[in-house]
């Protein structure tokens, strides 16, 4: 094992540590900018499909059983 004098063995391990807190903050503050952005999309308005925004409509925008999808339930029934 190699020995150091104290004072550069202290400057090569605060130079470490403070790396490593840079690279955790970054990681920090990229996850909380990355939540943000999610937040706010799901804030914003409810879009259709097709980007067009909704102004009170009452067509369901979620779940639909389509024709096609009936036939697909009819085929599988055993």
């Amino acid at each position: 094992m190699i020995r150091m004098p104290r004072g550069q063995k202290d400057k090569n391990m605060n130079k470490e540590s403070s790396s490593r807190r840079g690279f955790f903050k970054a990681v920090a503050v990229g996850g909380a900018a990355a939540a943000a952005a999610v937040a706010t999309t799901f804030a914003g308005e409810r879009k259709t499909a097709t980007g067009a925004a909704v102004a009170g409509s009452s067509a369901p925008l979620g779940y639909r059983e389509t024709e096609h999808i009936k036939h697909y339930y009819r085929t599988t029934q055993v």
